[in-house]
């Protein structure tokens, strides 16, 4: 007869037998689902990128109909079509132009759709005198729309994408010139390991694939009526039978994501055979009715999932080991208590009496490190609060600056942009030198980008003090280089005079170069509106201290605001423009590295004068 504690025991076992089960189905379907959750999100990105690529590279070619349809020679060609020597001049002018663009073809119609001229006319596919009336393109084009089409060439037996414009005389149409674009170079720079990308029309074929059997394949079985438009503009004349992929959709995800099997073909399967599951993600392209798909194979997702509840049985097991030496232990625990209690009540008395001593003493001295603490952390505090403050000023100077700052980047950046395009052309067309050069001019502009954010991020670095030698030309070039780029600071004929120019002062350069900024900032403030604006920084030295003054040609300091130049929140300035801090923080710098600060009238400009003391570098300190 089992006795009541082992029963308990055997039950307790089953129990854990029974959570170990459910731990290891549930670790398995939540590894599943991270697993999932990650693919798609990295799918996702990638999605993004194909479908920029391929928008780009069609948008690369959409302004080249409308250029050649105001071409003179091209109207006269279509106004004149007996007219020899005008064919000869287009036929040439569109290979040129093609040679120079990188299309497939560029061809002119005209109103019946035969092609009258076209960049391959030397060639033995070429589209000279050939009718291109069915096609949707050259139809939509006559209609006054831009035609847009996307098939096999019935010339070339090459696929390609169309763009049609109009080409008006008078506000009357007389033609069309096409530009055929091939974009089957796209299915080798597709392509993840483990994916499957394909581009369907909105008839649900697929024209382009990483895969190429499934060229020309069918999502889904065509209608007759959608065969037979297919079959009236000859739009995949050269592709088969169109037969569909043997695509089976398994289920829906929550997010609207399928999982789907790709059963082998037919004449390749076995009874056994079952196709590999993948998870589907579409995307509409931007423009089109097309859909791009990207399948994913779930294989690495399942099989991640089983070693995630592979690890989840081997922590179960270890855990049952666990169990069972505690279990032990837990009996040789018991036999010792009972000899440990005696002891520890003595003990328990003992400490008693001690605490009861020395209650008062901890006491006290507890009060005393409550104190000691409340008054670092209030240091602390007021210290962090001068640094937040400092940063603050820092980053409301370059918000300041930020109309021009953007100004000087905008400019590189639109001229990378053109260039990086050109570049890319030049390469296609093999024309390495000129690609070369502009691949140079890019090198320099970036350089020039990179010289102002490396001043703004040095800047705007957030930094305790830290006295050493600073040569002070070095820190007012860094303060006037920002200022410069601020179209405040255009107008304004600023003068940088250093004597001697290696002049060197014990502070830290990143808050010597914030002081400056403020008092530079607040001396343009000061000139606007002056006939002639100019700011005078001088820098020199005498035994002891190193004297930077900055005068302005301004209004000058009035003797009612002498006294409150550097309160906090003092302000000259209109109502809702700045703070009022600037001044209180650059004197609270200057303070923090042992100098001085004050404000005076300019004997030489006539305007404001302020005049910043610090501590001279040793002549063995000092450095060059």
């Amino acid at each position: 007869m089992i006795s009541a504690g082992n029963l308990r025991s055997r039950l307790a076992w089953l129990a854990g037998a029974a959570l170990a089960l459910a731990v290891v189905l549930v670790t398995y379907s939540l590894a599943e689902r991270a697993n999932i959750r990650a693919l798609r999100e990295a799918t996702t990105h990638r999605m993004d990128i194909y479908s920029a690529s391929l928008l780009a590279e069609m948008n690369r070619f959409e302004y080249l109909p409308p250029v050649v349809a105001l071409n003179e020679q091209v109207v006269h060609l279509l106004k004149s079509p007996d007219d020899e020597a005008s064919h000869a001049l287009v036929n040439r002018y569109l290979q040129t132009v093609n040679l120079r663009a990188g299309a497939s073809a560029i061809y002119v119609m005209n109103l019946q759709g035969l092609t009258l001229a076209s960049s391959n006319w030397n060639q033995p596919a070429t589209f000279v005198n050939m009718n291109f009336a069915y096609r949707p393109y050259f139809q939509d084009a006559v209609r006054g729309f831009p035609g847009r089409f996307y098939g096999i060439g019935t010339v070339s037996r090459e696929a390609g994408y169309y763009f049609a414009h109009a080409i008006a005389s008078e506000g009357v149409t007389i033609g069309v010139v096409a530009v055929k674009l091939n974009l089957e170079k796209l299915d080798a720079a597709w392509g993840h390991e483990g994916e499957k990308i394909a581009v369907a029309d909105g008839n649900g074929v697929i024209f382009l694939s990483s895969e190429a059997n499934w060229k020309y394949r069918t999502l889904k079985t065509l209608s007759r009526e959608t065969m037979g438009r297919l079959q009236a503009t000859r739009q995949y004349s050269e592709a088969g039978l169109l037969s569909p992929l043997n695509i089976k959709r398994e289920h829906l995800l929550d997010d609207g994501t399928a999982i789907v099997t790709i059963e082998p073909e037919p004449i390749e399967k076995r009874p056994s055979d079952t196709g590999p599951e993948f998870l589907v993600h579409e995307n509409r392209i931007l423009g089109t009715d097309w859909r791009l798909l990207v399948l994913s194979d779930l294989k690495p997702a399942r099989a991640s999932a089983r070693n995630s509840a592979a690890l989840a049985v081997l922590t179960c097991v270890l855990l049952a080991v666990l169990a069972l030496f505690f279990q032990q232990r837990r009996r040789i625990v018991a036999q010792t208590v009972a000899a440990r209690v005696a002891l520890q009540r003595a003990n328990d008395e003992l400490e008693q009496k001690v605490a009861q001593r020395t209650e008062a003493l901890s006491e006290a001295n507890e009060a005393l490190q409550v104190e000691v603490t409340e008054r670092k952390r209030a240091e602390e505090a007021l210290r962090a609060a001068l640094e937040d403050l400092v940063h603050t000023a820092k980053m409301a100077a370059l918000g300041q600056m930020s109309a021009g700052i953007t100004h000087e980047l905008n400019q590189p950046l639109a001229a990378l942009r053109t260039l990086s395009a050109n570049a890319i052309v030049f390469m296609n067309r093999g024309d390495l030198k000129e690609a070369e050069a502009n691949l140079s001019i890019i090198v320099r502009v970036t350089e020039h980008m990179g010289k102002i954010t490396a001043q703004l991020k040095k800047f705007a670095r957030k930094s305790t003090p830290e006295l050493r030698p600073v040569v002070v030309s070095a820190v007012a070039n860094d303060a006037l280089f920002l200022l410069r780029q601020s179209t405040r600071a255009s107008t304004v004929d600023i003068e940088l005079r250093i004597q001697p120019p290696a002049l060197q002062a014990l502070c830290d350069s990143n808050r010597l170069e914030q002081v400056l900024l403020n008092l530079l900032s607040n001396a343009i403030d000061a000139v606007e509106g002056v006939a002639h604006p100019k700011v005078l920084l001088h820098v020199w030295a005498d035994s002891q201290w190193v004297c930077i003054a900055v005068h302005d040609n301004g209004a000058g300091i009035r003797p009612d605001v002498a006294a409150r130049l550097f309160e906090p929140f003092f302000s000259t300035k209109d109502q809702g423009v700045g703070l009022g801090l600037g001044l209180a923080i650059s004197a609270s710098i200057v303070r923090d590295l042992g100098g001085t600060i004050r404000g005076a009238e300019s004997e030489e400009l006539g305007g404001a004068k302020f005049v910043v003391l610090l501590k001279a570098v040793a002549k063995e300190l000092a450095y060059a």
